[in-house]
């Protein structure tokens, strides 16, 4: 009797539902007290049965239907499909995990080591498909053996691969005599430009998307209310999910309370005379290891330029030889690192915060510097030194340097984190586990990822070597933070660093960047033996080149007419400057015109 009424009850319900409108039916599974599985069961319950009745009436009837019933069909598509690239997300399990133990201060830095994994699988993309993928069908043979040292050195037999500019032919390709030509050197610097430009646009984008996500957020004006009584998600059913879910509200919430019961220090004039001479000669230590660490990469590039006008050779003396700069520079960038968190440990700062954008900052402005050496290095001397290709030598050395970079980086996990763990756990016991250096980690990421940004006009597929290590050091620093540290002692929210990492990156990294490509590539001179760009006075010659061409041509009068008048046109950037400008500043004005209604929304509510 007790299946026969559920039966019954089901079938009744199933009936209900196909006599209502489809509007009506989807409000009405949605307001079940069901889990996602059952809801979507009843849906496709629903569904047969009115299809059975449309088939079982009249041809004419069901004509009016067909679009209705392709809408009905499109959006089951649509909902199946949303949800498993939902599950298909990149790391999406592991992330949630990440900040239910160790809250958003350590989930930011994988969040922003995801998307510049994204960022360089982009842009791997775009070079391999327009500038690596047509030099396969002018490649010329290669004569040089592979001992296996190429991989440290990235000389030798790498030297004559699609990995470096200068292997890269100046002519135009083609499959055939009489069929269409591709011009490797517009192809060349297009692709390089127009990636560029879409670099600016995702940093912008994406600096503006945190920023509206993290410092103006209308949904968090019922403050921590709403996430006691409206954040559950009730369709969970699995007894991790459940566990996980409570954590994660459990973490969020002390972050809040930790907000707004922020302890304040109250020291007396002693106390405060001793951390200003603190604070005084940890600035004075700081200035001192920095130029120390840009005196040494100097010098040693002047002795590396010697190694490039003597010419490589294959022994394994000079190979070392030519590992000496990399080596010290990751040298200086791992161990100076760890001295400036330890001055941030020794300066008793009020909040984590402050402790970790001081070191931020100092790291930024020694890691500028070496960067700086490193350009002024290879744009003034090595592009005249008497060499046969200076930009392959470049391209060499910048991926020698995001090499070792990479070795360091898992190095410094080692010694970084696991022996402290070691010594926290056997030998001082009173220090504990460490805790995940913040800081330190994103600015080796930002100083890496600046490294494959000046490469990629020197050796397109840097990117691609990029992405791998960034994905390599992703699962070393998660089983490394799941097996060596403990979360932050002092639970702090930290969801305004997202958004700080992307203006750092931005400013002054990318911007950086951009003056660096902007000097090689309309001041210096190519060399005359190799590359796209052989025999022309600037790699942009090209594009006059080419638009000297066009003005023979009366189809393309138009192009010439966008060059000659918009962009070789400062009139033109001045009103676009000018109307960017206004609109940032309109933005802004409504942004702060949305806080100020969440803030007495806010208030409304606590009242």
């Amino acid at each position: 009797i007790w299946i026969f009424h559920l039966f019954y009850a089901d079938d009744n319900l199933l009936a209900n539902l196909a006599r209502m409108s489809t509007s009506e039916r989807i409000k009405a599974i949605q307001k079940m007290p069901e889990t996602m599985k059952k809801k979507r069961e009843i849906r496709t319950k629903v569904l047969n049965k009115v299809t059975k009745s449309r088939h079982g009436s009249t041809q004419l009837s069901c004509c009016p239907q067909y679009p209705q019933g392709t809408a009905m069909s499109f959006r089951r598509f649509g909902n199946t499909s949303s949800e498993y690239f939902h599950h298909l997300r990149l790391w999406h399990r592991t992330l949630k995990i990440i900040g239910a133990e160790f809250g958003t201060s350590v989930l930011s830095y994988f969040n922003f080591l995801k998307w510049l994994i994204t960022l360089n699988i982009f842009s791997f993309i775009i070079n391999f498909s327009f500038i690596t993928i047509p030099q396969f069908f002018a490649v010329e043979p290669n004569n040089l053996s592979f001992t296996g040292l190429e991989v440290l050195t990235g000389t030798g037999y790498f030297q004559q691969t699609v990995l470096y500019y200068g292997f890269y032919t100046n002519a135009t390709v083609s499959t055939a005599e009489s069929g269409p030509f591709y011009n490797m050197q517009l192809a060349y610097i297009f692709t390089v430009g127009i990636y560029f430009v879409i670099c600016f646009l995702i940093l912008l984008f994406s600096m503006a998307k945190s920023f509206c996500r993290n410092f103006i957020n209308p949904e968090t004006c019922s403050g921590n209310a709403s996430k006691l009584l409206c954040t559950w998600d009730f369709n969970i059913t699995s007894e991790k999910a459940v566990k996980l879910k409570q954590k994660n509200l459990s973490t969020q919430i002390k972050e809040d309370l930790a907000d707004v019961n922020r302890e304040v220090l109250n020291f007396s004039v002693k106390e405060r005379v001793v951390r200003i001479v603190i604070h005084l000669v940890a600035w004075v230590a700081f200035l001192a290891t920095a130029l120390a660490a840009c005196a040494g990469v100097y010098s040693l590039s002047m002795n590396n330029l010697k190694l490039l006008v003597k010419g490589h050779k294959n022994d394994l003396e000079s190979q070392a030889a030519m590992l000496m700069l990399p080596v010290f520079t990751s040298l200086l960038n791992t161990f100076i690192t760890f001295f400036y968190s330890w001055l941030g440990h020794l300066e008793r700062f009020r909040t984590p915060g402050q402790q970790i954008y001081v070191t931020i900052t100092r790291n930024v402005l020694l890691k500028i510097s070496i960067v700086g050496i490193l350009c002024y290095y290879w744009l003034t001397m090595v592009a005249v030194a008497e060499s046969q290709c200076w930009e392959t030598l470049v391209g060499q050395d910048i991926y020698r340097l995001v090499l070792v970079d990479f070795i360091f980086c898992l190095l410094g996990s080692f010694f970084g984190e696991f022996l402290r763990r070691i010594i926290g756990t056997t030998v001082c016991v009173s220090r504990g586990l460490p805790e995940f250096d913040i800081g330190r980690n994103v600015l080796d990421l930002i100083y890496a990822q600046t490294l494959t940004w000046i490469g990629i006009l020197f050796s397109p597929l840097l990117p691609g070597i990029q992405m791998l290590s960034f994905a390599i050091v992703f699962y070393v620093k998660k089983v490394s933070l799941m097996m060596n540290c403990q979360p932050p002692r002092k639970v702090w929210r930290t969801a305004q660093m997202t958004t700080s990492f992307m203006l750092l990156l931005f400013f002054p990294f990318f911007v950086g960047v951009l003056c660096v490509i902007g000097v090689t590539v309309w001041r210096l001179k190519p060399s005359e033996a190799c590359g796209p760009f052989r025999g022309l006075p600037s790699m942009y010659a090209a594009v006059f080149e080419w638009i000297k061409m066009l003005k023979n041509y009366t189809a393309s009068k138009w192009i010439v007419w966008i060059y000659e008048n918009l962009i070789t046109s400062e009139l033109f950037f001045f009103i676009l400057s000018t109307l960017v400008l206004i609109i940032t500043y309109l933005y802004w004005q409504i942004i702060k015109g949305r806080k100020t209604m969440t803030n007495l929304l806010r208030q409304q509510i606590f009242h």
